[in-house]
């Protein structure tokens, strides 16, 4: 059982910047061997893959609209993962959930057998 607690969402203006931490109450053992991925929801819209980074953290993955401004990374000593977010724009704004899975990455959300609660970012143009 692994429980997922997000933090760092925020109100920001549109181009700046922000980090979300996914922090896991799993053992450091257990965590490590989780692959991780970050999703959001925005309202009257389907929960969508964000980024995700295999268990190692060798791997990574972003979806098109966000590469190149975002950027995931893990810390398995700390027993967490980051989303760091620049030039953020309005539709990025929404509720950012981060996932965990055991062993292989994957972009579907369908895939992850635990998930945090959430952290809401909004973004003022």
């Amino acid at each position: 059982q692994v429980q997922l607690v997000e933090s760092g969402g925020g109100l920001v203006q549109a181009g700046g910047s922000l980090r979300l931490t996914c922090a896991a109450s799993s053992s450091t053992r257990t965590f490590s061997i989780y692959a991780m991925g970050w999703f959001r929801q925005a309202p009257g819209k389907e929960r969508e893959f964000v980024a995700a980074i295999s268990v190692s953290g060798g791997n990574t993955y972003y979806t098109d609209s966000v590469k190149g401004r975002f950027t995931i990374s893990r810390d398995n000593a700390k027993k967490t993962v980051y989303l760091q977010m620049n030039s953020l724009k309005s539709e990025d704004a929404a509720v950012y959930y981060c996932a965990a899975r055991p062993l292989k990455t994957t972009t579907n959300p369908g895939e992850y057998d635990y998930w945090g609660q959430g952290t809401q970012v909004t973004v003022s143009s």
